[in-house]
């Protein structure tokens, strides 16, 4: 027996959702490149205020994404990470990104680095 189709409000609370889940990947891959060339520039301090909001709403949920009971409410029974992964792997994402995180942003936030605002206008 499958599940009902979502309706419009969950589809677009499902889209929202992902949109959210593409920029902060998006900003934990630019976290590490960052760490990982030891360069820093606004788009680092941009995704880092993005991972802290987003770690900001993880304490605020009890490790729990805060848009799953909204989520429940408009018919989408299914976490977002269940989607791409089993419900173990999902459950162990959350611990594992927010470590990925706060190494990475250790890393490029505490290690000597290469300031790009000066790169830029030595030459």
């Amino acid at each position: 027996m499958s599940a009902p189709p979502l309706g419009p409000a969950a589809i677009a609370l499902r889209a929202f959702h992902v949109g959210i889940a593409v920029v902060e990947l998006a900003s934990l891959g630019y976290v590490w490149a960052c760490a990982l060339t030891r360069r820093r520039d606004r788009v680092l301090a941009i995704a880092t205020i993005a991972l802290a909001l987003e770690g900001s709403a993880l304490v605020v949920g009890r490790g729990n994404c805060p848009l799953g009971p909204l989520q429940r409410r408009l018919g989408d029974p299914v976490p977002l990470f269940e989607l791409v992964l089993d419900p173990r792997g999902a459950k162990a994402a959350v611990p594992a990104l927010a470590g990925l995180s706060v190494a990475g942003l250790t890393l490029a936030w505490w290690r000597p680095g290469i300031d790009d605002t000066r790169l830029n206008s030595a030459t």
